[in-house]
């Protein structure tokens, strides 16, 4: 909506239909603010569209609570023919409510309403207010002489009339000259494509520097990077090598622990472990103890001195066999570990 406002700004004196067909549509997005129903109405004003002029301006006083445009209410009335119903639109209205400059547009129009209905005399005395001052340039100066100066001529009276027609014309040089509206203007071709591509090559051109001056600072960065900060890395990392190594030697030298003997006792269920899984530590407690059981079996037998290596035998006293000679002790030794390693 204030974009199209915008453009009814821009356009309204050049191009009438294109700036109310900008204000259109900015009262049919929002037409319940009061400015877009002005605007509409101001719009269609300029392009001769009285009635629906009346019934915005109508609109925007219901709206905003003001009687500013009570004089275009006035002129509307006009255009569509109705100067009795002008005059008493204008009546009606409320003077202490508007400002000098909306009370002056207020007496113009009601002058027009009166020069429809042939009431000139009236028409003249609707101008004749303090504002009608000769001496003095005002914004509203300008209209106000010119519409003075045209009663007079109707009432005849052409000298005054030409000369309230020369004050309008010199309360508009003297404006013009307050602000500015004769001094030559230097006018600039401006080409919007060709500023948008230099604007790109430019915006690309930063954007390469600043890449390059990023890669640079990480090379000198990299450059200059102080040689005892290296030194002291290479340092530290030697020196977690060599803490390596010392651990591994130590742990490559340090004697593999002991199981401890399973004390189950040989017999027992469950024991799934054999003689070649055993210990070697264990073997000589085991033959030991086979030599002492042997010793026993040849001591119950009645056999003596083998232990020690002596050959000779006594005879039983139960009446057996003596021992042959070429018989081996040791043979008896390994019937009685067999009995053993059976019984284990």
């Amino acid at each position: 909506m204030a974009r199209h406002l915008a453009m009814v700004a821009f356009l309204i004196d050049d191009d009438a239909e294109l700036a109310h067909q900008h204000a259109l549509s900015a009262n049919r997005r929002a037409g319940r603010i009061p400015v877009a129903r002005e605007t509409l109405a101001i719009t269609a004003y300029r392009t001769g569209d009285y009635a629906l002029a009346l019934r915005e301006l109508r609109t925007y006083r219901r709206l905003s609570g003001l009687d500013g445009h009570v004089a275009l209410m006035v002129d509307c009335e006009r255009g569509l023919g109705r100067p009795d119903k002008a005059i008493e639109t204008g009546l009606e209205a409320d003077t202490s409510r508007l400002d000098t400059e909306q009370r002056v547009h207020l007496a113009i129009a009601m002058s027009g309403a009166r020069l429809d209905l042939g009431q000139t005399q009236q028409a003249l005395f609707e101008l004749e207010i303090p504002e009608l001052n000769p001496t003095k340039a005002f914004s509203w100066s300008p209209d106000l002489f010119a519409a003075y100066s045209a009663v007079l001529e109707d009432l005849g009276r052409s000298a005054e009339a030409a000369k309230w027609l020369e004050r309008a014309e010199q309360a508009a040089r003297a404006l013009q000259a307050h602000h500015g509206s004769l001094d030559e203007l230097e006018v600039f071709e401006v080409y919007e494509d060709a500023i948008e591509e230099e604007r790109d090559a430019e915006l690309e051109n930063e954007a390469a520097e600043e890449m390059i001056g990023e890669f640079a600072g990480v090379d000198e960065a990299a450059d200059e990077s102080d040689p005892s900060d290296d030194a002291d890395r290479s340092d530290e990392t030697d020196a977690d090598i060599e803490a390596d190594r010392e651990i591994v030697e130590s742990v490559e030298e340090e004697p593999a622990e002991e199981e401890p003997a399973d004390e189950e006792p040989a017999g027992q269920i469950g024991d799934e472990r054999t003689e070649a899984e055993a210990p070697e530590a264990a073997l000589p407690e085991a033959e030991m103890s086979i030599e002492d059981e042997v010793d026993e079996l040849l001591a119950a037998a009645g056999i003596t001195g083998l232990a020690s290596g002596v050959d000779t035998a006594s005879e039983p006293d139960d009446g057996s066999e003596p021992l042959a000679e070429s018989d081996d002790p040791t043979d008896v030794g390994d019937e009685a570990e067999e009995r053993t390693e059976q019984r284990d």
